[in-house]
């Protein structure tokens, strides 16, 4: 899941930035309500969470010019200014929820991934592929009934996977949506990632899952489809 942290409290924005990546989420920040309403408009985010009190623009005038424009993005407003006028302004300019400082950091998952249940109703509740099953909810995966222990990269790495399965991907796709939309590290850490997920999702179970596309990049299959009875019938391992 992609969000987007308007919050112009940097330490504050980075400690969000690193609990939120640790639970699996991609984080773009923003420090100012311009460059949270630039972000908003040009990219794609699952979900924002954007603080009132903003330079620039106020996180309310970002969120009034976002539903101007249709971006139907769920919001949470995060924000030091307590009271009922406040809330209620939030909610009357399109805020989705909204969650007041100091707080709880398990309260912010909870709620972020109650809106994403809400505004996601056409995302399965389970991804699968053949006996390979990943529940995104309970942050679990299970293959042929055993239960894998994955980091949180890899984590994610394998539910962009499956929930683009069947579909070549590029390198440079899973480093926007799993790593970070400005990562500019090397792109041969998604092969390293590769590797790590090959090693615990397939090799124990005598699968061969992800498909290396020399020069595309790398797609997973379902073991029940036409070309993946096909591997498997012809004793060809993904790469």
């Amino acid at each position: 899941m992609r969000v987007l942290v308007v919050e112009d409290e940097q330490r504050l924005a980075r400690t969000i930035a690193r609990g939120l990546e640790l639970e699996g989420f991609v984080v773009q920040l923003a420090h100012t309500g311009t460059e949270g309403l630039w972000w908003a408009i040009e990219d794609e985010f699952d979900v924002i969470v954007l603080d009132i009190m903003l330079p620039e623009l106020s996180g309310y005038e970002v969120l009034r010019r976002l539903r101007g424009r249709d971006v139907s993005t769920p919001v949470l407003m995060l924000t030091a200014k307590d009271g009922d006028y406040e809330q209620a302004d939030a909610l009357d300019l399109g805020a989705d929820d909204y969650l007041t400082k100091p707080f709880s950091f398990v309260v912010l998952i909870a709620r972020l991934r109650a809106l994403l249940r809400r505004t996601s109703p056409q995302r399965p509740a389970l991804l699968s592929a053949g006996d390979l099953v990943l529940d995104p909810a309970r942050r679990s995966v299970r293959r042929a009934g055993t239960e894998l222990t994955l980091t949180p990269r890899e984590f994610g790495l394998l539910e962009f996977l499956l929930r683009h399965k069947g579909i070549a991907v590029t390198k440079a796709e899973i480093l926007r949506n799993v790593w970070d939309a400005h990562y500019e590290g090397p792109e041969n850490v998604v092969e390293v990632y590769i590797g790590y997920l090959r090693k615990k999702i397939d090799a124990p179970f005598g699968q061969g899952s992800i498909e290396t596309l020399r020069g595309v990049g790398y797609r997973l299959i379902d073991p029940g489809t036409t070309e993946g009875q096909q591997n498997h019938e012809s004793g060809s391992t993904p790469r």
